[in-house]
């Protein structure tokens, strides 16, 4: 089991007072708390027994929030550690992360993910047509809307790449990442929660389409102009915002934010910043 002996009493206000008992393998994290992952199969009275005795021991130590961290063959757990006042904090499909606060008052631990990221390409050809693509699911299904090609970015992957992906996933073209154009923040949009979208320009480097028959209905380029009287864009005031963007782009009248590989104190990896480096003389 994920515990390892301990022989040192804690407080004797806690109700878990004794002189020998088994604590759970824990590490320290950065803001004063334990991180405790369970690594061994473990009967669920004997786990919350060692539970008790963990945080009486933790709380004698000053600890403030502790996490653990179950993977899902250990599901058996999460009854007992329910009721010893740990809540959910999120759950990925191998594991459920718990949290509990062991301070009096109102807990400071950081809330869960609250944004989904998405993204939106202009791709242009140089007869001023856009790529476009009509949805067999979602929205947009048999509205007859034609649309950027969109998509979410996916966990561990940068912005920039994550739209070269999503055009080539949709149409099969070949694009190069240009810039960030515009982004717009709204909320409750995916099982409550909040949504990141970013208008990216792509430059095509390839023609050909050949579309995803398991998500798109039909694809092609079509002039701009078309693409910006459709009744759907014309009636939304971002779709309309997008189209003004995309032309002062186009017409050289706008500048949008390019991707620049950085380095930084939070990883040991270049990480994408992106910003306006024509202002900047960046190269």
């Amino acid at each position: 089991m994920s515990a390892s002996g301990n022989s040192t009493p804690v407080n004797e206000n806690d109700e878990q007072v004794v002189q020998d008992f088994k604590q759970l393998n824990a590490v320290n994290d950065r803001y004063g708390g334990v991180i405790v992952e369970v690594s061994e199969p473990m009967d669920s009275a004997l786990f919350a027994s060692i539970l008790r005795a963990s945080i009486a021991q933790w709380r004698h130590q000053g600890k403030k929030g502790v996490w653990i961290k179950l993977p899902i063959q250990h599901v058996n757990l999460v009854e007992a550690a329910v009721k010893e006042g740990f809540w959910y904090h999120h759950a990925e499909p191998n594991y459920l992360m718990l949290a509990y606060w062991i301070p009096e008052g109102t807990h400071t631990l950081p809330a869960n993910a609250s944004h989904r990221v998405g993204i939106g390409a202009f791709v242009m050809n140089e007869k001023r047509e856009v790529l476009v693509v009509q949805e067999s699911t979602g929205r947009f299904r048999g509205l007859g809307v034609w649309k950027f090609p969109t998509g979410v970015v996916n966990e561990g992957e940068d912005l920039c790449t994550a739209a070269v992906r999503e055009v080539k996933e949709e149409t099969a073209v070949d694009t190069k990442f240009i810039e960030v154009l515009a982004f717009r923040q709204s909320h409750k949009s995916f099982f409550e929660k909040s949504d990141i979208f970013f208008l990216c320009l792509l430059e095509p480097l390839s023609f050909q389409i050949q579309m995803q028959e398991s998500e798109i209905e039909a694809a092609k380029w079509m002039p701009f102009e078309e693409y910006a009287a459709q009744p759907f864009v014309q009636k939304y005031e971002l779709s309309k915002y997008i189209v003004d963007i995309c032309l002062a782009k186009k017409n050289g009248n706008y500048s949008g934010f390019s991707p620049v590989p950085t380095s930084s104190v939070f990883s040991d990896e270049n990480s994408y910043m992106y910003f306006n480096i024509c202002d900047l003389n960046v190269k």
